[in-house]
């Protein structure tokens, strides 16, 4: 089918014709020229695509092309029950996906809707018993509209599982085989995934039946558009680094606009952020302890350009759509090598150029040669420009305000850094000098007792040795009860 190179080839209805003509779509992309004619067909599909490689209108439109023929115009609930369910890891996701499904039905009579967690769950279930044809979700949230009794799954024909990997990765498996069991055993099924481990091909080997495989990239590889470099600094260093590279210190020539920074905890993401303000790059935070509203915000700010850097945990990050995005940075590299596939996946999309940074630790040695080892390519190590004094100051004062470091143990006014060819040797942050300590010949010599102090210390000692159980000598005893000392002597 690489003989399509236009989207009127494809046979589909005029209506979605007109729609993906009004959004742009002229030349399919080669996920879309492989999996198109395969789902039109009925067939079970086995989708090997990054993100953004267009993978959502590859499944999407076949999909929609597939049910047309049972839309209608009727008011009642029960002539739109749900006949394509897609499953997306995160609520991100789940919303770009469904944002992408709107416009491409937007001319026909099918309903489509969306369902995810971290919001009110009453809209939604007003909405699911309203009727919808064309349905995404987040696992848990779909469980929780089943057992509110809000959606029915019996006439499910497609299902599709978009990333995943990630849900895999993020424990969804129990919720997936939850609802899979839910829906009727004749279906079509489509499974979409950046990589491949061996619980993926387990899950496809139960879940897919004599599927076709449709890959537009080798497993678990990153785009050749992407030029992948690597810093090997300290972990104090790792902030100015990234600095640099934002403010165009070093070899990129300029500031940089519109990157995402990776990091892998949540309390990292708040607090650089932070530090990124504070040293004059627009930059804002989007991890999992945000709201739905504020994670959506942040996102639609750094989409138009009001926010510059967009520093984000792995999860909240997830189905980030994002055009030109011209360098990803792992701030920290990631525990596990296909995280490292799906974060640079956001760039380089399409044939674009791209460029994935990563800040490596003398501790990340092994992460690292796991990444090269799945992605069969070598990182290319690069420098970065000294500091000066009066940046080293200023930046720490800034790092110290906004909390980095205070999870390590203090190591006073020098940090250590790594360096392969002069062994460990002390970084002088040129902070502020103690005074050094006065000498006092009356306070500072060690203690000699006088002659009197001695006299005193042996007289003491011989008057306690006069004392025996308690009473010295020469005086008279007393009388003692037996139940206390014994009985009385005459």
């Amino acid at each position: 089918m690489s003989e399509i190179l236009d989207f009127s080839k494809f046979p589909l209805d005029s209506h979605i014709q007109a729609a993906i003509a009004e959004m742009g779509y002229v030349t399919p992309t080669p996920i879309q020229v492989q999996a198109i004619p395969v789902v039109l067909a009925g067939q079970d599909v086995m989708g090997a695509a990054q993100t953004g490689t267009g993978k959502t209108a590859g499944y999407g439109l076949p999909a929609l092309q597939r049910i047309l023929p049972k839309a209608n115009t009727s008011m009642s609930p029960a002539r739109h029950p749900v006949r394509v369910l897609i499953l997306a890891p995160t609520r991100e996701l789940a919303v770009q996906v469904n944002e992408s499904l709107v416009k491409y039905a937007s001319k026909t009579p099918l309903r489509v809707g969306v369902v995810y967690g971290g919001v009110d769950i009453k809209p939604q279930a007003d909405m699911l018993r309203r009727g919808v044809e064309v349905l995404t979700a987040t696992p848990g949230r779909l469980l929780d509209h089943h057992e509110g009794g809000s959606v029915n799954l019996s006439q499910v024909e497609i299902v599709i599982l978009d990333e995943a990997d990630r849900m895999l990765d993020m424990g969804f498996l129990p919720d997936i085989s939850r609802i899979l069991n839910l829906l009727p055993k004749k279906r079509q099924n489509l499974m979409f995934s950046a990589t491949f481990s061996p619980e993926v091909k387990k899950l496809a080997g139960n879940f897919l039946r004599n599927p076709v495989l449709v890959e537009v990239a080798r497993e678990n590889a990153t785009a050749d558009t992407v030029e992948q470099i690597v810093y090997q600094v300290h972990d104090s260093e790792k902030t100015d680094v990234l600095i640099d590279i934002l403010k165009g210190d070093g070899e990129n020539g300029g500031p940089i606009k519109q990157v995402i920074v990776f990091v892998n905890a949540k309390i990292t993401c708040r607090r650089l952020a932070s530090t990124l303000s504070r040293v004059g790059i627009s930059a804002d935070a989007i991890h999992g302890d945000k709201s739905q509203e504020e994670r959506m915000a942040a996102l639609e700010a750094f989409k138009k350009g009001e926010v510059e850097v967009l520093v984000a945990t792995d999860v909240a990050a997830r189905g980030l759509d994002i055009a030109e995005l011209p360098v990803v940075i792992n701030y920290d590299v990631p525990f596990g090598a296909e995280d490292y596939v799906h974060r640079i996946g956001r760039t380089g999309r399409a044939g674009a150029k791209g460029k994935a940074v990563m800040l490596a630790t003398g501790g990340d040695s092994r992460l690292v040669t796991a990444i090269e080892e799945l992605t069969k390519q070598k990182f290319k190590p690069a420098e970065r420009r000294p500091l000066s004094r009066e940046e080293r100051r200023s930046r720490y004062e800034t790092q110290r305000r906004d909390g980095f470091g205070e999870d390590r143990p203090r190591r006073g006014r020098k940090e250590w850094r790594d360096d392969d060819r002069e062994g460990r040797r002390p970084v002088d942050l040129d902070l502020p000098k103690m005074p050094a300590p006065v000498y006092d010949p009356i306070f500072d010599a060690p203690y000699e007792p006088t002659e009197t102090t001695a006299t005193a210390e042996t007289e003491r000692n011989q008057s306690v040795q006069t004392t025996v159980r308690g009473q010295t000598q020469g005086k008279k005893k007393g009388r003692v009860a037996a139940l206390l000392g014994g009985l009385l002597r005459k």
